[in-house]
């Protein structure tokens, strides 16, 4: 049809409370059938411009000053839903307009069953009995290929996988065959053999359905693969609009060019990956520069190849008492008879699927989960047997960084104090100026201003609080640090920023490292050696070259070509 099914036009918004503008004279349209991806940096205004859409951000929150957002109703009309009164809205949220979020768990409500959860949806919408309701989502999560939907439907959300929990969402936003669907990085914690099959399933649904979808990431290899346009946004505003081929092809702004340029599947392994910064530097005359100059990391390995850990059948199980019987207990195998090396030196990378025993690893390494039977050598000695006051000598040996940086850090304490508990636990030789002095050093090696020492965790973004928490795992002068997916919640710039800080706190500080991913990309380019974890066991291991292009394990094979624009450098 010529008339596109949304049209936002000279969309200007306000942060209410200060008049900050978070959208700048957004402009787009969408058609019947086709993918549009939003694509840009934390904080670029991708989200606000989904949600205001359907206008589902409160009043309080933002403030539309100029522009407008037309849909096409089912009678053809051209409705400015910006104009609309709440009641009217409600006529079209949820039924002409669908959405997906990014965190399904906190989407859905807890305390209903995820069948009762979508017959609302359809209750509200349509004039059905609550027996044709429930057929109709049975057909639904048929339709999002849910398995057992005759049980799911009286499953809570807390039953289901993080996959799971999509396809519930999913069928919840198609349930009453919206025109447009709205999907907000629907698929940002998922592992990617998880994220082919939802991709797979929104793509199939919008063919057979028929309707448009407004898909937002940070993911560009997935943008590659299922998007007809892009909008790139920096800042509030659309950098750059055209169909992907184009954008992918020739991009022409230096925004464009710099996020086509930070991901790690560009780059060989010991190159120094491209940020942000590297391509709009300005000199005093305002021209715009990039610099495609890369720098090769060094790569420490000892000489005589020995290693620093060691573990020898390895189980893990998980135990689970019932609070009718507390004697009753089930034991679940989690991890089972698994043995390798990690020589001095090395980064041993980690991966497979949520739910395989990538996170109970590496935390079992460290004792903070404890382990059924079997040995970890760490030098030789083996410490897995060793009580809590033995085991402290080796603690400040062993670091992790996690995953989710803000929950990590107490909320309360000043990031000076946070970094200054290692030292004081740890390292009782320094004097309080010395420990100070320690924390500003810490501070700039990780790349943060001394001034932070006085901030809480709240005021840094996601990149800044996983350097903290870098540099708080660097304190204690580690021989061995657990890294547990700590980029994947990070956006494509931010992510090579902290890449290039781990290869360079490497090449310094000579330490080993496990890193735990579900992004092979990111394993590939970090990695020496990498171990593919499936339900407990290790399935395959080996060089990170060799594993990326001649994988023996189908199941490895599986998990490569899930990797959306996978490219070999």
């Amino acid at each position: 049809m010529d008339t596109p099914l949304l049209s936002v036009q000279q969309l200007h918004a306000d942060i209410t409370e200060n008049a900050l503008p978070v959208l700048k004279n957004i402009s787009f349209d969408l058609y019947q059938g086709e993918i549009l991806a939003l694509v840009g940096e934390s904080g670029s205004g991708k989200s606000v411009t989904a949600l205001s859409i359907p206008r589902l951000l409160s009043p309080k929150e933002i403030s539309y000053t100029s522009g407008s957002v037309f849909f096409r109703n089912t009678n053809g009309k051209q409705i400015n839903l910006l104009q609309l009164t709440e009641r009217e809205l409600n006529q079209y949220r949820g039924k002409d307009i669908g959405l997906v979020f990014q965190e399904p768990m906190s989407s859905l409500n807890p305390v209903m069953t995820c069948g009762m959860q979508v017959m609302e949806q359809i209750l509200q919408h349509s004039k059905c009995s609550k027996t044709e309701a429930k057929e109709k989502t049975i057909e639904l999560f048929s339709q999002v290929e849910l398995p057992d939907p005759e049980k799911i439907i009286d499953r809570y959300p807390h039953q289901l996988s993080g996959g799971q929990k999509q396809r519930v969402m999913i069928a919840m936003a198609i349930s009453c065959e919206p025109a447009l669907l709205i999907a907000d990085e629907p698929t940002t914690a998922l592992d990617v053999t998880v994220q082919k099959s939802i991709l797979e399933l929104l793509n199939k649904i919008r063919k057979n359905n028929g309707m448009a979808l407004l898909f937002i990431t940070h993911d560009l290899g997935i943008v590659e693969e299922l998007a007809d346009k892009v909008a790139v946004m920096q800042q509030g505003e659309i950098k750059e609009f055209n169909s992907a081929k184009s954008i992918f092809k020739n991009p022409q702004h230096p925004y464009t060019k710099a996020l086509l340029a930070c991901r790690s599947s560009s780059f060989k392994k010991g190159e120094r990956l491209l940020t942000i910064e590297n391509f709009l530097n300005q000199d005093q005359t305002g021209i715009v520069h990039h610099s495609t100059q890369n720098t090769t990391i060094f790569n420490f390995k000892n000489s005589d190849d020995s290693p620093l850990i060691s573990v020898k059948n390895l189980t893990v199980n998980f135990e689970k008492k019932y609070w009718w019987n507390r004697k009753k207990i089930t034991n679940t195998p989690v991890i089972k008879q698994i043995s390798f090396d990690i020589f001095k030196g090395e980064t041993l990378g980690l991966v497979g699927e949520s739910g395989c025993g990538k996170t109970t690893l590496g935390r079992t390494l460290l004792k903070l989960q404890t382990a059924e039977s079997g040995s970890i050598f760490f030098n030789d000695e083996d410490i897995l047997n060793l009580s809590r006051s033995e085991f402290n000598h080796y603690r400040k040996e062993l670091q992790i960084v996690f995953q989710d940086p803000y929950a990590s850090l107490n909320p309360k304490m000043r990031i000076g104090e946070i970094l200054l508990e290692p030292l004081q636990l740890h390292r009782k030789e320094l004097s309080k100026k010395q420990a100070k002095e320690t924390v500003t050093e810490l501070l700039d090696k990780v790349g943060l201003p001394k001034d932070a020492v006085n901030r809480y965790p709240y005021a840094f973004s996601g990149g800044q609080r996983q350097r903290i928490c870098i540099a708080r795992a660097l304190a204690v002068n580690p021989s061995f640090i657990v890294w547990d997916e700590s980029v994947s919640a990070l956006d494509v710039s931010i992510q090579a920023q902290i890449l290039n800080l781990i290869n360079d706190l490497k090449a310094e500080l000579r330490f080993t490292s496990l890193f735990i991913s579900h992004d092979l990309s990111v394993i590939r380019y970090l990695c020496d050696r990498i171990l593919v974890m499936k339900k407990g066991s290790i399935v395959e291991q080996g060089d990170a070259k060799t594993i990326w292009s001649n994988p023996q394990h189908s199941y490895t094979r599986e998990l490569l070509d899930a990797i959306p624009g996978r490219r070999v450098p």
